[in-house]
């Protein structure tokens, strides 16, 4: 792989990830909510999900995963009702002031549910399937060049992520008030309940 399609395809892989989506909602709506701490969580366990699809396609169990690729739907309601059930449960949460605190989430929480939300995502494996070999050069060994691009990937999603879990969670400190921690609670409602539709409405390629 020469430098200039490596740099082509990090250039690629960031723009990709800035895109909104189901991942970038939830570590918003978590890092808004329970600040960027419990954010990074999130990032973990998206990360963690990206890091199976991509192991799965370099170690070449892709065509496997294809021949019961029915599951997909069922796996994208799942997914999808999961984000609108959290949404919700957020819309409904207590408020949390300078005065009244809320109940915490556990990071082992926050990991799964990012984890479940990029796993359930059916055009993941779909996606890494058809995105990395167009950067493989096959003239020369293929299983190395898919280890670089699937590490090169995951960590420039993580670094992206956690950057912007980093920018959501500062948002926190106005949310001092009464009024203010209800807005707060609805933002983060609306965001996972937008990014479960957004999953629902998700076709495979």
């Amino acid at each position: 792989m020469t430098w200039p399609l490596y740099l082509t395809f990090v250039a690629a892989t960031t723009a990709l990830i800035l895109l909104p989506g189901p991942n970038i909602m939830m570590i918003v709506a978590n890092s808004i909510g329970y600040g960027p701490k419990r954010g990074l969580a999130t990032v973990a366990g998206v990360s963690a999900a990206i890091a199976v699809f991509l192991s799965l396609i370099t170690l070449g169990m892709t065509s496997l995963v294809m021949t019961v690729s029915h599951w997909f739907e069922w796996l994208r309601w799942i997914g999808a009702a999961y984000l609108i059930y959290l949404g919700v449960q957020q819309w409904r949460a207590p408020l949390v002031t300078a005065t009244k605190a809320g109940p915490p989430m556990a990071f082992s929480c926050a990991f799964i549910q990012g984890f479940i939300v990029s796993a359930t995502n059916p055009k993941g494996l779909l996606f890494f399937a058809a995105f990395l070999p167009q950067f493989v050069d096959p003239s020369h060994p293929v299983l190395p060049q898919m280890i670089l691009l699937s590490a090169t990937f995951v960590v420039i999603a993580a670094g992206v992520d956690s950057c912007v879990a980093f920018g959501a969670g500062n948002i926190r400190p106005p949310f001092a008030s009464e009024r203010r921690a209800r807005l707060q609670n609805r933002l983060t409602g609306s965001l996972l309940i937008g990014a479960g539709l957004c999953l629902a409405f998700t076709r495979r390629a």
